[in-house]
Parts: C-alpha cells; sequence; structure tokens
C-alpha cells in the first residue's frame, strides 16, 4: 500500500506547525543515529565505515529510528503518512522504548556520548514520535491494520535469524539461537509477535478514543 494520502485534519489546520515538528523529530532520530555510530566500541570502532554501518544494521532499534527519521523528513517535505503506516512506526518505535527499559537496559551501563546515544534511541524518540502522533497523524486506524504492523518486527525477526546463521552475531539475547535452543527461540518469537499485538490494540483504543473527541 501507498504511504501517502490526504493529509488528515491536524495537519491541514496546521501544516508549518506539523511539518516543523516533523522536521524536529527526524533530526532527533539522525542525530542519536550519528551518536550511536561515534560511540561504537572496539574492534567495531576501527572498522571500515561501511562495516560500522552494517554492525548497527543488525539492530531493530537503530533501523526503527532510521524509519522514523526517513518518514518525519517525508512529511517535513510537504508529504503525508496513512494512518496505518504512521500506526507502524509509532508501534514498533514504541516496542524499542519499552524492550530496551524492561529488558536490555540491565545489561550494560553506557557512559559518555554512548548513554546520550542510549536515551536518544530508546526513550527521547520514541517520546517525540508518540507526540507527533498525537498531534498530527491520522488517526484512523482500524483491527485490519494490526497485520500489517506485524510484518516490519517479523520481517526483523527473519532479518536477524539468517544473518546470525551466517556471521554468528546475534545482536539480541532473546534472538539467540544456539545459545536458546530452536523451541525457545520460537517461545521468545511468539511473545514479540503477542507484545507488538498487545500494544498495538491499545493504540487502536487510544485511536478511538481521540476520534471521538475530536
Amino acid at each position: 500500500p501507498t504511504a501517502i494520502q490526504q493529509p488528515n485534519v491536524s495537519i491541514q489546520a496546521h501544516p508549518a506547525l506539523a511539518r516543523f515538528a516533523a522536521f524536529g523529530v527526524g533530526v532527533l532520530a539522525l542525530a542519536a543515529l550519528r551518536m550511536q555510530f561515534d560511540a561504537l566500541l572496539e574492534p567495531v570502532a576501527s572498522a571500515p565505515v561501511w562495516a560500522r554501518l552494517w554492525f548497527m544494521a543488525g539492530y531493530f532499534t537503530i533501523l526503527t529510528n532510521l524509519l522514523v527519521a526517513l518518514a518525519m523528513f517525508a512529511v517535513a517535505q510537504g508529504r503525508a503518512l496513512t494512518a496505518r503506516i504512521a500506526g507502524a512506526l509509532l508501534l514498533s518505535i514504541l516496542m524499542v522504548a519499552i524492550t530496551y527499559h524492561l529488558i536490555l537496559a540491565r545489561l550494560w551501563s553506557p557512559q559518555g556520548l554512548a548513554f546520550w546515544a542510549d536515551q536518544g534511541l530508546h526513550t527521547a524518540v520514541p517520546l517525540a514520535t508518540l507526540g507527533w502522533w498525537l498531534a498530527f497523524a491520522p488517526k484512523d486506524i482500524r483491527l485490519r491494520d494490526l497485520p500489517f504492523w506485524l510484518i516490519w518486527p517479523l520481517a526483523y525477526s527473519l532479518h536477524s535469524l539468517i544473518r546470525g546463521a551466517v556471521t554468528g552475531f546475534w545482536p539480541y539475547p532473546f534472538f539467540d539461537l544456539p545459545g536458546l535452543g530452536p523451541l525457545r527461540l520460537c517461545v521468545n518469537i511468539a511473545g514479540l509477535v503477542l507484545a507488538f499485538s498487545l500494544l498495538g490494540l491499545e493504540m487502536l483504543g487510544l485511536a478511538r478514543l481521540l476520534r471521538r473527541s475530536a
């Protein structure tokens, strides 16, 4: 499906503000990605640029923040996201924040630039995206959009498993096939799908309330 449609009422009423806010979210996401690039640890930090970018592309957090940046810059240029695409972006970036703060944050303690990159990617960008969605995104999302929203996390899961099998690099402990075994890995992926689905249902309920109060 196309990602372009007529702007929603909020954007029509405040087009300059919507585009300016989208530009701000895009800049924030891009800045967080650049900080993460600069904060890479050895031996990755000494690798060629392409190798560092390839390493970063192994993470759902990085790829989702990149998608948010691209979408927000498109809006800043005058394009409008469909409710389905805007919802997919919000769901994925919120899951980035939730998964990190509930599961992954305790696994390490970043310092300096790495700390700020972490906060940008896992806290600031998700909150800014949520704020933009609440203020400007079309809210006409429906239950039929939920399967579409699951395509991106499932596609990433497949990407991560193939990449791990080929390179031995497993970016997240819940996707570590050699350490977990096939059965536990399948349970983890099922749990991931369930978590995305439950949060998606919450978004649908919130959108319904917002439509009624508009």
